[in-house]
């Protein structure tokens, strides 16, 4: 039972993870952010991410980094933005699922209380069909706490915003007001 697991950053992996592999899957992390931006943001999510992998002996696959396409996919489509950055995701970790061999995959966005389920579930069903893999869908938000909770206490690198320039200008506006 491999799974290809997209990682958006370490917190989340640390109770999505351990719950797919208590579940007996093979797990596999697959790190595919063009949304996060800038860079260097990017980097620290990465850095951070490779060491708790490498600490919990949990392969981890790195995708290019490509923001032009985060912004081709959603620059039309502010108003739905995030449902095209999970297809955008979702998409390449199904090519990529396919192309390993994996039968599986699935998405540590399913962690977050902020993310859209349904649209997430939509999202990976269709990238699924497309090839020939299934989406474990996992409502994981019930573990948020816990997520928040053990990666306070490994010191990893918590962000304060999903990753995209959008959002991350929207949380400077709010603080400003």
């Amino acid at each position: 039972m491999k799974l290809l697991l997209h990682i958006c950053c370490a917190p989340c992996a640390t109770y999505s993870l351990s719950l797919f592999l208590e579940r007996g899957y093979i797990v596999t992390g697959y790190f595919y952010n063009p949304n996060i931006h800038p860079h260097l943001e990017y980097l620290r999510r990465l850095e951070t991410l490779q060491g708790s992998c490498k600490t919990g002996n949990t392969p981890l696959l790195v995708a290019n980094y490509d923001p032009e396409a985060y912004f081709r996919a959603v620059t039309a489509n502010r108003d739905k933005r995030c449902r095209y950055c999970y297809r955008l995701r979702l998409e390449e970790t199904a090519k990529a699922a396919a192309a390993l061999g994996h039968v599986n995959f699935a998405t540590t966005l399913c962690l977050s209380p902020y993310q859209d389920p349904q649209a997430l579930r939509e999202e990976g069903e269709a990238a699924a069909a497309r090839h020939g893999v299934t989406f474990v869908y996992e409502d994981l938000r019930s573990g948020y706490r816990e997520s928040v909770d053990t990666s306070r206490r490994l010191g990893l690198y918590r962000q304060t915003y999903c990753g995209c320039f959008f959002s991350k200008t929207e949380r400077l506006d709010r603080r400003r007001r």
